[in-house]
């Protein structure tokens, strides 16, 4: 069975060296600015994505937004420090399938993944 494939969107360094090894069982693409997340996402059709609200160029929120318009059944990940529910809503408005506050727990965000995963292949 072939790798799942992943496009996360985190300009935190410290997180994207936790996420590579939490999610190594993953073919993951790690970028840290919207930038950069262009090229990748018009090229490429990902299983999941998971994006960070708050980065250098712009938010995650528009991208979110980008990805569900092409990609509407495809899971979205959005990890953020904004614990607020204004926060929350906007981005499950914007699509998000899934909302994790900062600090997560890696293994939770793993099981996260099994589930939402295991979700679009039934």
């Amino acid at each position: 069975m072939a790798q799942k494939s992943f496009l996360i969107v985190e300009d935190d360094i410290e997180s994207c060296k936790i996420l590579n090894i939490v999610l190594a069982d993953y073919d993951l693409t790690v970028v840290h600015t919207l930038a950069n997340a262009q090229p990748h996402f018009q090229t490429r059709q990902f299983d999941i994505y998971m994006l960070d609200n708050w980065l250098p160029d712009g938010s995650g929120i528009d991208l979110c937004r980008e990805i569900r318009s092409k990609r509407p059944d495809t899971p979205i990940i959005f990890a953020s420090a904004a614990a607020h529910n204004e926060s929350i809503q906007e981005a499950t408005s914007a699509g998000a399938t899934r909302y994790v506050v900062k600090p997560y727990d890696p293994f939770e965000l793993h099981e996260i993944v099994k589930d939402l995963l295991q979700k679009t292949t039934l």
